[in-house]
């Protein structure tokens, strides 16, 4: 006993502990067994030795289980309220409980029916498996101290017992295994003279206290796919296995998990569970209000009332099942551990998931005490001042007559976590018992097909609508959804003519729609950087429903805007600005959520916050034995997506200039390929033949507009594949191997799923073209663009590499690629018959796409985009022997800038050439996002056109005009 710290040597509670009336009771039933349980906190090894030594002093196992229960609470109520215990030792020691004593009283029940009946066998002759699963706290290791246990219990198939040696005894598995819970039930919840170890709760089981009490795991299946509802997706989301002990399961559980994870978790955005968990949360409140009614001093309950335990769960869960299909790092089942992931993946702020962590954790902790003063499964505050004062000294709080901090920490948590889960899920309704109904539906409801709906709308959007409603997709939509559409579509027209730099559209109770003679404000793109100011015009109310049309099956995407309204007045507002972002969001859909993201607006894109979302989501697969190949494209896919829209949305409202769109669409695609070339090479290295198959002697060079850093929405990439064989003894099999790679890599680029493709792939500009191999050497890539050889490359070539630079892959191969750049661009040359190769190649390029009379093509066209292009590959390659800074890959317009500081051009006229050339790209840019045309009429942009001519007089001479630049 000397070895016992005071806390447990007393044979009477020490100091805060005493008030405790539980722990009184312990110390006077079990004082002389305290000393069995060792100092600290217990763990399962030592519940264990506690069970074994009670069992061998002559306990049976039912009172065995049952004084651990006593000796554990005893010291977690001591550990807790005088030491300041952390919350998550006090869940996780009661979760380690209910794990250890579900495992010994399963291995005492299986053992006795095994004497009665035999084994349960498989059809293989092997043992059938049995899973206690748990749900709620206990699966997320958040067991409070007096809670009860939610179970489920599955079998893996159908059979019958192997029978005694008799023959007689033999059960089905079912028959089996519906007595071997019962028993459980005996071990576990009946009440005896030491009490009990837990309340058992089966009422999560499939078809609920209705159902059988075991299921196999085929009628668990069954169950998911036809009766499974919404909120039962919330419960399966914390369950786990927790009887046999993981080391004792096999790979049982991983069956199991293929059966739960679809069920709880859909590929696609999933906001129809919204009503869900609403319907789930007004039960609660009612049975909250309906316990408390005429009984006062139920109202202040810590985990039911307004802002209490339960509305963190659910804002928590609510997030985890809308995303945790896409995002599989949101796949667990802590409550304080989700918090911390939905900051990562950027659905909660840092700051508001500190706060409901905080909150969480404090009336977790009030949870907890109000329990220990009587070990009742209760989460109302005490009405006895005493007990009330004493939960706050044990938590390092005062609590006077006439200040109490706990209340007011109390009510700072709980408004807190009321105003985030109204923020989140508040539908809009009247309490209840109020006037109900939605606010702002402005009377009695129409479905959108009703005779009479149009009728009230503008003119234009009327007709639009009648014809959209006599569709067969609106046709096959549940009454429910008709509702949600007609509600949207009234939203939509309320926000015609509103300036929507607000979140949401002006709306008035009881008022419908806008007024019919709103204007459209079609000139509202008039300029991108003004368009911050410009009202919605209602051609974007028209694109809404081009864009809403094809997707009606898809009921997620309904729910999501009624949902969210101020993502239906971003979209709005998005449409309205341009006709390219409706084109798409009909391509991925699923980025729309990203309007709901209120740090769209503040950002650039990241690269190295991209590539750690990507291999945290990879680690997330892989953890959860999910990283299956088609699993990793879909998420490469999501995510570049979703990126690229994030990218459109700052573009199209004026807060990215042209260059940052490029750079950003450029940064993108390098940290796109980079992961395809990681996660593909995974995949693929197996079946390597390589000395070295840990990472790839690999790179991707980009040309063209990624190599110029000059990419646009859609673009293609000019890629070359390199591999180097130095570390490989057979450079042949090496050539091999990356061959079968690239193939590999570029199915990976290109392969439409489900989640849409990456990009088209050009590889066109390889050394000897489309006859050439795919992959080529370094040093073999080398010889070609330098003259080394008979098998070298072209001029245009060379006029390409001037913009080429590595990409993506092995980075050790970046220096070479450069290298090898500049050899070639600083390489001697004769300028007359330079000139004269460059001025023929563009001859031949704007033959090729003639321009009709009078017309002004923006790339094509003499004094166009591709003028400046030629004239400064014309300057890189015959100057940069002797100019340094025209060596670097930095960009026409830089480029430009840095010929003329050279001298290489007449004063202002770099500079006026690279404002032209800036201009017409976002002229280009501004028309492909209106899906305009980029040809106009001669006349225009003429001051654009001069300066391009000018340039092209000073590189070539005035001799070029006509078949050449100038």
């Amino acid at each position: 006993m000397g070895l016992l710290p005071p806390a447990i040597d007393m044979a009477s509670p020490p100091g805060l502990a005493r008030h405790s009336r539980f722990v009184q009771r312990i110390h006077r039933r079990y004082a002389e067994l305290l000393g069995l349980l060792p100092p600290g906190w217990p763990d399962a090894s030592a519940l264990h030795t506690l069970i074994d030594r009670l069992l061998a002093s002559g306990h049976g196992l039912a009172a065995a289980l049952r004084i651990t229960r006593q000796l554990v609470l005893e010291r977690l109520v001591v550990l807790d309220t005088e030491q300041d215990g952390p919350l998550q030792a006090v869940t996780q020691t009661m979760s380690t409980l209910a794990e250890v004593t579900l495992q010994r009283a399963l291995a005492q029940a299986l053992a006795d029916h095994d004497a009665r009946h035999g084994m349960p066998r498989r059809a293989d002759g092997s043992r059938s498996a049995f899973w206690v699963i748990g749900m709620g706290k206990l699966g997320g290791r958040e067991l409070n101290v007096s809670s009860d246990i939610d179970l489920i219990y599955v079998y893996d198939e159908d059979g019958q017992t192997s029978g005694r040696a008799d023959g007689g005894g033999v059960l089905s598995h079912h028959e089996y295994y519906a007595s071997v819970a019962r028993q459980l039930y005996t071990l576990i919840g009946e009440t005896s003279e030491d009490g009990f170890v837990f309340r058992v709760d089966l009422a999560l089981r499939p078809n609920g206290n209705s159902g059988p009490a075991v299921v196999s795991l085929a009628m668990l299946e069954e169950y998911f796919l036809v009766q499974g509802r919404e909120w039962e997706r919330f419960a399966w989301l914390k369950s786990r296995v927790v009887a046999p002990a993981v080391a004792d399961c096999g790979d049982g559980p991983l069956a199991l998990r293929e059966v739960v994870v679809p069920f709880v978790f859909r590929r696609y955005l999933d906001y129809g569970v919204f009503e869900g968990l609403r319907q789930l949360h007004r039960k609660v409140r009612d049975e909250a209000a309906r316990r408390a009614a005429g009984r006062p001093q139920r109202a202040n309950d810590v985990k039911l009332s307004r802002g209490g335990i339960r509305e963190i769960e659910f804002i928590v869960q609510l997030l985890q099942v809308v995303r945790g299909g896409q995002f599989p790092e949101l796949r667990t089942r802590s409550t304080l551990s989700a918090l911390e992931r939905l900051v990562t993946v950027g659905l909660m702020t840092a700051d508001t998931a500190r706060r409901l962590g905080e909150a969480y954790t404090f009336l977790r902790r009030v949870e907890h005490r109000i329990q220990y003063l009587d070990d009742q499964q209760t989460q109302l505050l005490p009405t006895v001042d005493e007990d009330l004062a004493w939960i706050g000294r044990s938590m390092g709080l005062r609590c006077t007559a006439d200040a109490c901090e706990l209340l007011e920490g109390l009510v700072v948590h709980r408004e807190f976590v009321a105003n985030e889960f109204d923020a989140l899920l508040h539908d809009g309704r009247a309490p209840a018992g109020g006037a109900g109904g939605c606010r702002q539906c402005g009377g009695p409801p129409l479905p959108v097909d009703a005779p009479g709906f149009a009728d009230k709308l503008p003119a234009t959007l009327a007709e639009r609508v009648r014809s959209f409603a006599a569709s067969p997709r609106v046709a096959l939509l549940r009454d429910e959804s008709k509702l949600r559409l007609a509600k949207l579509i009234q939203r939509a027209a309320r926000c015609v003519g509103s300036n929507a730099s607000a979140e949401l559209c002006p709306a008035v109770a009881g008022e419908d729609l806008p007024p019919a003679d709103v204007p459209a404000a079609e000139g509202a793109r008039a300029s991108l950087v003004a368009a911050p100011q410009a009202p919605i015009p209602e051609s974007a109310v028209l694109r809404f429903i081009d864009w809403i049309e094809p997707l009606l099956r898809r009921e997620s995407y309904l729910a999501l805007l009624a949902e969210r309204p101020e993502v239906l007045t971003r979209l709005l507002r998005l449409l309205g600005l341009a006709r390219w972002p409706m084109r798409y969001l009909m391509k991925h859909p699923g980025v729309i959520d990203e309007l709901a993201d209120p740090r769209l607006m503040a950002g650039r894109f990241d690269r190295g916050a991209f590539l750690r979302e990507m291999q945290d989501r990879h680690e997330a697969w892989t953890r959860g034995g999910e990283a299956s190949e088609e699993a990793l494209l879909d998420t490469l896919r999501r995510a570049h997506h979703a990126e690229v829209f994030r990218t459109l949305v700052r573009d199209v409202e004026g807060l990215l200039s042209i260059e940052q769109v490029a750079d950003d669409l450029s940064a993108l695609a390098d940290a796109t390929l980079d992961v395809a070339i990681r996660w593909s090479w995974q995949i693929f290295k197996p079946r390597l033949r390589l000395a070295r198959p840990e990472r790839p002697r690999f790179a991707v060079v980009a040309y063209g507009k990624l190599g110029g850093k000059e990419l646009g929405y859609g673009s293609d990439l000019d890629v070359v594949f390199l591999f180097d064989p130095a570390d490989e003894p057979d450079a042949d099999t090496a050539a091999e191997v990356y061959a079968a790679f690239v193939r590999k890599l570029i199915t990976w680029l290109t392969l439409r799923t489900a989640e849409g493709e990456l990009f088209d792939i050009d590889t066109a500009l390889r050394p000897n073209g489309n006859s050439g191999l795919l992959v080529t050497s370094v040093d073999a890539f080398e010889r070609y663009q330098t003259q080394r050889g008979s098998n070298t490359a072209w001029t245009w070539e060379h006029q390409a590499i001037t913009r080429a630079r590595w990409c993506a892959g092995d980075p050790g191969l970046a220096a070479r690629v450069e290298a090898v750049r500049r050899s070639v661009i600083t390489a001697p040359r004769d300028a007359q018959a330079l000139a004269g190769e460059i001025l023929a190649m563009r001859s031949r390029v704007q033959a090729a796409h003639p321009v009709p009379a009078g017309k002004y093509d923006l790339k094509h066209s003499p004094g166009g985009m591709m003028d400046v292009e030629f004239a400064v590959q014309h300057l890189v390659l015959a100057h940069s022997a002797r100019q340094a800074p025209l060596q670097d890959d930095a960009g026409n317009i830089a480029l430009l800038q840095r010929a003329e500081a050279a001298g290489l051009l007449p004063g202002g006229v770099g500079e006026a050439a690279a404002t032209a050339y800036r201009r017409l790209r976002q002229v280009q840019h501004r028309a492909r996002l209106d899906e305009a045309p980029t040809r106009f009429e001669a006349s225009d942009l003429a001051a654009e056109q001069a300066a391009v001519r000018a340039l092209g007089q000073a590189v070539f001479g005035p001799t070029a005009a006509g078949a050449a630049p100038a």
